[in-house]
């Protein structure tokens, strides 16, 4: 059975949860469409969170990488297309970092198109009922990070890895406090990410 590796941070300025650890934990251990799901937990820190990823790359040897992210704005699930080699911090992350202008990799292209099947995964969630739309920017804080982490490190040894990045609203008891910002329960989160490794099982691998 191919390998899903499926990530989601820790949580970060203030919060006490975060939506897509939250969601994606519920299908460590799953046998999902042809993978098997390894889910983990990656820190909310620049320069760790991507070591980190590239580590667990290596480590794992998974078919599929799927990195999720909490982006309190969206009121659906947001399938990101591209990933920057920029860190561009409006806040700090949770060791008190906060990039300006500054390369992930100095040495790296300017950027990467995810090589999952955004439109596919974009189509399987929206077939289950859960609204979700392609994205164009996956930001400049630790999320963009992480998916240019995986994805240069990818590229860089030649492995035959899909990477792709997803950005999930806020949860219901995150969006008490902020009545006009919309929110998805997690169970509904983690359907979605589930519907996305089912659409990487009919990509080819290679």
């Amino acid at each position: 059975m191919a390998r899903a590796l499926v990530t989601g941070f820790e949580p970060f300025g203030g919060e006490e949860v975060n939506p897509s650890w939250r969601s994606v934990r519920r299908l460590d251990g799953n046998a999902i469409g042809d993978f098997e799901v390894i889910a983990r937990e990656v820190p909310t820190v620049f320069g760790k969170a991507g070591a980190f990823i590239a580590r667990l790359i290596d480590e794992l040897r998974p078919d599929v990488v799927i990195s999720v992210g909490q982006a309190g704005s969206t009121p659906a699930i947001r399938v990101e297309r591209f990933a920057l080699n920029l860190d561009d911090a409006r806040g700090q992350d949770n060791e008190g970092n906060q990039p300006e202008d500054k390369a992930i990799a100095p040495e790296g292209q300017i950027g990467y198109w995810a090589t999952v099947p955004v439109k596919k995964i974009v189509k399987a969630i929206n077939e289950a009922g859960i609204p979700a739309v392609i994205s164009n920017s996956a930001g400049t804080f630790v999320c963009n990070h992480v998916f240019y982490s995986a994805l240069h490190h990818v590229s860089s040894k030649g492995l035959a890895v899909k990477v792709g990045f997803i950005h999930v609203p806020y949860l219901p008891e995150q969006a008490v406090s902020r009545p006009a910002m919309a929110s998805m329960a997690e169970e509904t989160i983690a359907a979605a990410v589930a519907r996305a490794i089912e659409a990487c099982g009919a990509f080819p691998m290679s």
